[in-house]
């Protein structure tokens, strides 16, 4: 699984140079992080609820939905899936591969210039 993700993270990436009007990833990433945020809780609902109505099929197509907008959302917040994979090797090490840590104060990560630069810009497209 983590290969597909690798591939999926480095097409996103590939996408970033590319024309808007060809590329669907490409027109997410320019919309900025508040409408990739907004696609991914969308995504996330629409799995919630496919669930809850036992709609097995629809589970998994909006799962591969989710999965494809959380890793442009990565991509955008500068997040390496290996950070994520190392967390999830992390929690496992202290608590078990099903649990979850609870939640203590939030530290603000240092970001990667590149995506200090791209929210700056994603900013400034909204003042206008």
């Amino acid at each position: 699984m983590s290969d597909s993700i690798r591939r999926l993270y480095e097409g996103v990436r590939a996408a970033e140079g590319q024309d808007p009007g060809v590329s669907r990833t490409a027109r997410l990433l320019r919309a900025g992080p508040l409408k990739i945020a907004k696609k991914v809780a969308e995504e996330a609902a629409e799995v919630a609820l496919e669930t809850a109505v036992r709609n097995r099929d629809e589970v998994v197509r909006e799962s591969a939905d989710l999965l494809y907008h959380l890793v442009v959302l990565w991509f955008e917040a500068g997040v390496d899936p290996k950070e994520i994979w190392a967390e999830m090797d992390r929690r496992e090490r202290l608590y078990g591969i099903a649990e979850k840590i609870s939640k203590g104060p939030v530290l603000q990560p240092k970001l990667a210039p590149q995506t200090t630069a791209r929210l700056d810009r994603a900013r400034r497209r909204r003042v206008r």
